[in-house]
């Protein structure tokens, strides 16, 4: 961490337990970052806390350290059973929830509490064993974490610490459902001990706190400052079919050792990654189709710098703390200006220097003004000159994702021709049907057939029609219908 990032305020200054103190300092920490200066002596003297800061200032361990001091100083009740957890930490992404349960290890281990990690997409039947073994700290997301839950495999009425992190994210997601179904399910708010935590605060998320939370104290640690201050923006207008090769350009020229891309759809992502291999660079998608095991791989190789380049959806945009991201590439400008924040947070961590390059192409300029508004102060531009595009090397038309081109717009004619489709040829070379021969034509070559009048002489006759009358028929009297009073006639 850069001095100029933290405080004053030391953790041995701030009364946590030893197990604690011991922890904070094999993990490297000796000082406070501000949101851990302000919010965790009101979460010690237990009081709940919704703290608003920016991203990577350390809100994870502020909320960690403030639940498992909690732990250690109030035991657990003597009725609880191994399968009721005694804290709760909702995130609303895995790739977050795995964040957390990582930073929980390193600064719990001396703690001696049973972590668990519950999450969607794998290992169903092993976490399911967990929860079945008993755990004391439940991480998860909470839709596994429900699913959970409705078979009985835990209980939620032991629950002393409650976290929520990136609560306004749980929104966006459409968490909020499952987040009230959960609390509901917890001990009052007045017998636990509550913590919010997120990147922005908005109208939603305060309402929620006053619900569930028992009067909480909010900290806001420069709220107004929506970027941090070591991060360099700038902004290139380009457009569509330049941004793959001036994107090669710029990693070419700043050869930068970390860098996030980052993308709005997947199949760009896709597309992206083909054209980035086919020139030289060694990279990854990650998206939210992608499998989890596969995801939480590409995560470890890019933290550990086996993978230089990582082109990702908004997925990796909040709560990954992935140190030493030196470039972050818009390559794709958000549709919403909060995305813009945490997608440069992931750069600037902890007080570093980081770049923040941008690219408004024709598709998604439109969201520049409500980013810059939401920044408060506009993006500096820079100009794309014409030796700033090189030439590529087209990639395996194998390797290309469907319906690609040289720069994502999609494969479409130009001749004006209809594509072929299931495997048919096109119209234009379709020959024409043959037209329906003329009934006189017909008749005259029936006419020149002497076999044809041969065979029907030789057909025998038809039988004649007697002209005879039918015999009659006796009239058959009607049948009645029943209606408990008639007798049905008989014929």
């Amino acid at each position: 961490m850069s001095d100029h990032h933290l405080t004053d305020i030391s953790f041995a200054s701030l009364n946590l337990p030893e197990p604690l103190l011991q922890g904070v300092q094999e993990a490297g920490f000796g000082f406070c970052t501000p949101i851990q200066a302000e919010s965790l002596p009101v979460a010690l003297a237990g009081r709940d806390v919704a703290g608003q800061a920016q991203t990577g200032t350390g809100k994870t361990a502020a909320f960690l350290l403030a639940a498992f001091a909690h732990l250690l100083k109030h035991p657990a009740a003597p009725e609880r059973r191994p399968t009721s957890p005694r804290a709760v930490m909702l995130a609303p992404t895995r790739e977050l929830a795995v964040q957390i349960h990582k930073d929980a290890e390193a600064l719990g281990r001396h703690a001696g509490f049973k972590l668990g990690l519950v999450y969607g997409g794998t290992g169903y039947d092993e976490q399911r064993k967990m929860l079945e073994a008993g755990i004391d700290v439940l991480i998860g997301t909470p839709g596994r974490i429900i699913d959970y839950n409705k078979q009985h495999i835990f209980d939620l009425h032991h629950v002393q610490v409650m976290v929520l992190d990136e609560a306004d994210r749980m929104f966006d997601l459409g968490f909020i459902k499952d987040i009230r179904f959960l609390l509901r399910r917890m001990p009052p708010a007045a017998e636990r001990l509550n913590m919010l935590f997120s990147a922005t605060l908005s109208y939603r998320v305060m309402e929620l706190a006053h619900e569930h939370m028992n009067e909480p104290q909010y900290v806001r640690i420069e709220p107004d400052k929506r970027t941090a201050d070591k991060v360099t923006q700038v902004l290139y207008h380009t457009a569509m079919e330049e941004k793959i090769p001036f994107l090669v350009y710029l990693l070419r020229h700043m050869d930068p050792a970390r860098s996030l891309v980052f993308i709005n759809t997947k199949d760009m992502g896709e597309r992206l990654v083909v054209w980035l291999k086919a020139n030289g660079f060694n990279a990854a998608v990650l998206s939210g189709d992608v499998p989890q095991t596969q995801r939480l791989r590409i995560l470890h190789d890019f933290t550990d710098g086996k993978l230089p380049l990582l082109v990702a959806t908004d997925v990796a945009a909040r709560g990954l703390h992935i140190p030493d991201v030196s470039h972050v590439f818009n390559f794709d400008l958000p549709q919403n200006a909060e995305d813009y924040v945490h997608r440069i947070g992931r750069t600037a961590r902890a007080g570093a220097a980081g770049d923040a390059i941008s690219f408004a192409c024709e598709k998604y300029v439109f969201s520049l003004p409500e980013i810059e508004a939401y920044i408060g102060h506009k993006l500096p531009t820079a100009a794309v000159l014409p030796e700033m595009l090189p030439p590529l090397t087209e990639p395996a038309p194998g390797d290309l994702p469907r319906r690609d081109d040289r720069f994502g717009r999609g494969r479409g004619r130009t001749d004006g021709r209809r594509p072929e489709r299931h495997g048919r040829p096109e119209r234009a070379g379709r020959p024409e049907r043959p037209e329906r021969e003329p009934r006189e034509r017909i008749e005259r070559e029936r006419r020149e057939r002497p076999e044809r009048a041969e065979r029907a002489e030789a057909r025998p006759a038809p039988r004649p029609v007697s002209a005879e009358p039918a015999p009659e028929c006796k009239p058959v009297k009607p049948l009645l219908r029943r209606t408990g009073r008639e007798t049905p006639a008989i014929g």
